[in-house]
């Protein structure tokens, strides 16, 4: 019995000191990718400025094709957005906060899943006859230290989404 007693002291100073090194980590994340895509501008912005366009280049609905979108707002630009409700990919919300067709879009992103509502941006940089794309999400995952290892963990679990997502966007836009 003196051995359950040991494990069961063992597991809950492990626990302790993982929750006390949480408190040493940072709450606040930062994922970004960029690649450069052989097309211009124009052929670009209108599949990133648009919500109903990303199921042709996103990798989240490719992941699950029967994932239910519903687009709010415009069309396209500003205040443009959808929510969406998946087995696999959870539940949430994005909103276009901004859309300059020169610049970029800004968004709001909402999971559901954890409360959590991070921002974001798709820059674009005209090089030489192409564009480079820049896809960046920040977050605060809070204070609860245990989740800032969630935020640790936030470039190795958005990042390969990203680089799919930009690698899909550069096919299309490419292919003109």
């Amino acid at each position: 019995m003196k051995w359950i007693a040991r494990i069961a002291g063992a597991l809950a100073l492990a626990g302790l000191l993982a929750a006390l090194g949480g408190f040493f980590l940072p709450a606040t994340y930062l994922v970004e990718r960029s690649t450069l895509i052989a097309a211009p501008l124009d052929r670009i912005y209108p599949l990133v400025a648009a919500p109903a366009r990303w199921r042709e280049w996103a990798v989240w609905q490719r992941r699950d094709p029967a994932m239910s979108l519903q687009l709010s707002g415009p069309a396209s630009g500003a205040g443009a957005g959808w929510s969406w409700d998946s087995k696999s990919q959870g539940k949430g919300r994005m909103t276009f906060l901004s859309a300059d067709p020169a610049g970029g879009i800004a968004y709001e992103l909402y999971f559901a899943d954890f409360d959590s509502t991070s921002g974001g941006t798709i820059r674009f940089e005209p090089q030489g006859a192409g564009t480079r794309v820049t896809w960046t999400n920040a977050g605060n995952v809070g204070r609860n230290p245990l989740m800032h290892y969630l935020a640790l963990a936030m470039d190795r679990m958005m990042g390969p989404d990203f680089e799919g997502g930009l690698a899909n966007l550069r096919q299309l836009a490419e292919r003109g």
